[in-house]
């Protein structure tokens, strides 16, 4: 029988950090076959990545996966070159649709912002009459909302009809929570079933590691709060900063905060941190390839994670979090909704409210002061072991994929 032929429109892949990766590899591995549509890789550096242009690397590997890069402008830093990406990418893909040679069995669409990729995996999916799955990472206006800070109508509006008609030429729509299914539901009038949640899962590297020395962290006494990835304004780390000058006040130097990654607001961070006069209580490290995370986040102590106070992010379930509980990393958050209720139901950590930054010096002490972290590290671990763990989940995607 001839294998399935899966369509992933992704605007980022590798060697963009993303899931759908690792997602489009273990499909090769389960017998599919696997094109990837994507952009040239920008993010989140707002640049090429080297080797990489209009011309260059446009067809690639990866993994047995057939990567198609199609032209778009990078992102740079400012919010004008952000919606440029955005809009080349989907002209490219218009384009792309009437010409390609492609045929594709299903589509799958990795929707992290922007959801206006996914208008090509409804065109394509229409032209060749085959299945379109959605796979829901950021619900759209409300990530237009807050990104943008546009709330006018005469924008939001032709958004939000884009979005509808998005749903309603999808036959799945998989969302990361279960608040994003509720969300999703008010938007589909047809046929509310083809909601379901599908959580994010964690990469196999992700997982418990011994305590090592590692060069970028020192092996001091100071008690080390990890955050990794994206570090944008909608990851509200304002609130370390608060944390940090709150610790300075009162004389506190055996803690600090080692951020691991890159992004829109690092530049204005770094300022903070230095206009503060807080560098001692922060380490900072570069953007560093998935598989070293588990390794800097063994020399830490407990795992960070918040967002930005709004209602948007109490329904979000960051793909971080998945892979701290895979680490078997104590968590503390400065969070609602989802994220607070997964570290509740876990027992792996403590919560803290979104912007407080003496609450969550608070949890910091809290922690830093328990005789061992241990039971919430195996809490975490069982906890991801149950809930998201990789080859039960793509065993249910399956089931998806081949209903005929």
């Amino acid at each position: 029988m001839k294998p399935k032929h899966i369509l992933v429109v992704s605007q980022y892949f590798y060697p963009e950090s993303f899931r759908i990766n690792d997602m489009g590899c273990e499909w090769v591995k389960r017998g599919y076959k696997v094109t990837v549509l994507t952009g040239i890789p920008n993010y989140p550096e707002g640049k090429f990545y080297k080797g990489y242009s209009w011309f260059k690397k446009r067809k690639e590997q990866y993994c047995g996966v057939d990567i198609i890069r199609i032209p778009l402008t990078p992102r740079g830093k400012g919010s004008l070159g952000m919606i440029f990406n955005y809009f080349s990418f989907l002209v490219s893909g218009f384009f792309w649709k009437v010409f390609t040679k492609v045929k594709a069995d299903l589509v799958f669409t990795f929707e992290v912002s922007p959801m206006t990729q996914a208008l090509i995996g409804v065109w394509y999916a229409k032209k060749h009459k085959i299945p379109n799955y959605l796979y829901v990472q950021d619900l759209w206006p409300e990530n237009v909302e807050i990104v943008t800070g546009i709330t006018a109508p005469i924008v939001i509006k032709p958004i939000s009809r884009m979005v509808n008609y998005i749903y309603k030429n999808c036959d799945k729509i998989f969302a990361t929570s279960p608040s994003f299914v509720n969300e999703i539901k008010k938007r589909v009038f047809d046929n509310k079933d083809k909601v379901l949640y599908w959580p994010q899962y964690a990469e196999e590297f992700y997982r418990p590691m011994a305590k090592e020395t590692v060069d970028e962290i020192p092996n001091d006494n100071r008690f080390k709060v990890a955050f990794t990835g994206n570090i944008g304004f909608a990851q509200g780390l304002d609130v370390i900063i608060k944390t940090a000058k709150h610790f300075s006040e009162h004389h506190i130097k055996d803690v600090c905060f080692v951020i691991i990654g890159d992004g829109r607001n690092k530049a204005n961070l770094l300022h903070e941190i230095s206009e503060n006069s807080l560098q001692d209580y922060f380490i900072m490290i570069d953007q560093q390839p998935p598989q070293r995370i588990p390794i800097l986040l063994s020399a830490c102590d407990v795992a960070f994670v918040s967002f930005m106070n709004n209602p948007l992010f109490s329904n979000t379930i960051p793909a971080k979090l998945q892979s701290y509980l895979a680490c078997g990393m104590p968590i503390i958050a400065a969070a609602t909704g989802e994220t607070e209720r997964i570290i509740s139901d876990s027992a792996s950590g403590v919560c803290s409210p979104i912007g407080d930054g003496v609450a969550l010096a608070e949890n910091i002490i809290f922690l830093k002061n328990q005789a061992s972290l241990n039971e919430y590290s195996l809490n975490a671990r069982a906890y991801f072991l149950e809930n998201f763990e990789k080859t039960k989940l793509l065993d249910e995607m399956d089931v998806y994929f081949n209903i005929d």
